[in-house]
């Protein structure tokens, strides 16, 4: 499909109809409630499969959702959950997950998603960090659970759920927790002004930050993604595990459009395609290296597919995969604080491989800003900020960085775009320390805080390394400490202890060692950019993947 760009009237006059359509969504949306939203879709939709967990065989109409979560609520509330409460829930893609997040948004509490990959000592961060007093946990992570040394202070052994087997002691199980409970209406006040979330990301001052998310954020962003597609659709698919935002907003915008959403076990490149198709799916989150991967092997295109969101993928690969599936593409960008600052609009089709982000999507404000806090030029690259209903209310517990990053109701992004004059939008870069591998966002503060620990070593950058894969791999750079030689500290070591403090997926691939680290003059500042212009990122680095010197 070849890019044809319209005349700039032509064009400048649909942008206008588009921005018409959204203030029109702006000016009719009704404020509802997560558990509202959950009650009234069983009413309208009550026998549809509202979720198909097919890695497992689990489903469940929207009836039953509805049903089966009034009777987890009642369960947690005669268990001592409260209104405000905030519950760790550490659980794999299965159908408890969510029915667990709309029993919590019926009782007003706040559930606190823990990664399933996350080693003790990010389990006890988060818990500890949130002052969590209860938590739901699955089977097969109990042993890394019960691992947390210090064990939190705000949650008392007993007040552990096992989602499972029972792994002993003192935890309770659900199902022992849900027997002789019944399954009607909960009864609580609930505004959308009320905490749901505390959703967890990186964060570039070391550890992770929890995003205060409302319910009012809930429903402003399902809303905007039901904006996002050209009609309603049937089949939705999210291979995205569940304690991430992304397939929780998933999850709602198939319900607001009375959808099914088909819950894969885990995300897979080899897969995914073949359950696009043995679904029938009408609209997915598209992962970019499952698109490039079927170009490399000219898979067959022939899907039910009407529709996909293509998180900022080059202009080629959207060609490509247009050509290919034969499907209609959305370019969008977004974060959890905001989700969707900016979407493409399906009546502006034409402009989906030209490598913008779209215009400003429905509740959003948006700015481009210089660094001294002026605004930039149009065509000029400045830093965005987000204001509007339904953004998150800051980071749980974090004054300092609350403070830095807003300024009155503006959110600062800490990313770098540029608008045209006719009001697209163009994502050129971050400004935040951030490596982004398979998917996931890591900083890369955390990391060299962790290796930073080990005593032999003065100072450690992490920096990112393309990879054709997994788009960025970590690589540290390793600063001994005086009269200390490479020899001194093997390699292995510096692994173990990555892997002991770190989920899998922020152990760095590569080390190197330095004997100085890039600095100013001035300021003492470390130059990573000198650090990430070398021609070879590779040569002379350990691969922990290939457990080789290159």
């Amino acid at each position: 499909m070849t890019f044809l760009k319209p005349k700039e009237n032509q064009l400048q006059d649909r942008v206008a109809s588009a921005l018409r359509k959204i203030h029109a969504i702006e000016s009719a949306y009704e404020t509802i409630t997560v558990g509202q939203l959950v009650s009234m879709r069983a009413r309208t939709h009550a026998t549809s499969i509202a979720i198909d967990v097919f890695g497992r065989g689990e489903r469940a109409t929207y009836s039953e959702m509805d049903r089966s979560s009034n009777q987890y609520a009642h369960a947690l509330r005669a268990f001592g959950v409260r209104k405000r409460d905030r519950i760790g829930v550490m659980l794999p893609n299965r159908i408890a997950f969510p029915i667990l997040w709309f029993a919590i948004a019926k009782l007003g509490a706040v559930i606190v998603p823990i990664n399933m990959r996350y080693t003790p000592r990010e389990i006890e961060y988060v818990l500890s960090d949130t002052q969590a007093a209860f938590a739901v946990v699955d089977e097969t992570a109990m042993s890394m659970f019960s691992a947390m040394e210090p064990w939190p202070q705000g949650l008392a052994n007993e007040r552990v759920i096992v989602v499972g087997q029972g792994g002993g002691g003192t935890a309770i199980t659900l199902d022992e927790l849900l027997k002789g409970v019944g399954d009607s209406l909960v009864e609580q006040h609930i505004g959308p002004d009320d905490l749901l979330n505390i959703q967890y990301t990186s964060g570039t001052t070391g550890f992770p930050k929890g995003c205060m998310l409302t319910h009012d954020y809930w429903s402003v962003s399902s809303q905007q993604g039901t904006h996002g597609d050209g009609r309603p659709y049937q089949r939705y698919l999210s291979a995205t595990p569940f304690f991430y935002g992304d397939a929780q907003q998933y999850l709602l915008k198939s319900y607001r459009q009375g959808g099914t959403l088909y819950i894969a076990p885990s995300l897979s490149s080899t897969r995914f395609t073949s359950w696009v198709k043995q679904y029938r799916i009408e609209w997915c989150d598209f992962p970019d290296l499952v698109a490039r991967q079927a170009e490399a092997a000219n898979e067959d295109g022939t899907t039910c597919l009407k529709q996909t969101l293509n998180w900022g993928w080059n202009p080629d690969t959207v060609r490509k995969f247009r050509k290919r599936f034969r499907v209609r593409t959305q370019d969008a960008y977004g974060m959890t604080e905001i989700w969707f600052g900016t979407q493409m609009p399906h009546d502006l089709d034409e402009m989906a491989a030209s490598g913008s982000v779209g215009i400003r999507a429905p509740f959003r404000n948006l700015r481009v800003m210089n660094d001294d806090g002026t605004p930039s030029a149009v065509g000029e690259v400045g830093e965005l900020w987000v204001s509007g209903r339904g953004i998150f209310k800051g980071y749980w517990n974090r004054p300092e960085a609350n403070a830095a990053l807003f300024e009155g109701e503006w959110f600062k992004t800490g990313d770098l775009l540029r608008r045209d004059e006719l009001g697209f939008y163009w994502m050129i870069g971050r400004t935040k320390d951030m490596i982004r591998r398979s998917g996931e966002n890591i900083a890369a503060r955390e990391v060299e805080a962790v290796i930073r620990e080990i005593p032999e070593i003065a100072d450690v950058a992490a920096v990112p390394v393309r990879d054709s894969k997994r788009g960025e791999e970590v690589k540290i750079y390793v600063e001994l400490r005086d009269t200390l030689t490479p020899g001194d500290l093997p390699v292995h070591r510096i692994l173990e202890h990555a892997r002991s403090r770190l989920a899998v997926f922020k152990v760095p691939r590569y080390i190197a060692f330095i004997p100085v680290l890039p600095r100013t003059t001035s300021s003492n500042k470390l130059l990573k950019r000198e650090l990430m212009a070398i021609e070879d990122p590779l040569a002379g680095t350990y691969d922990a993947e290939e457990k080789r010197w290159r």
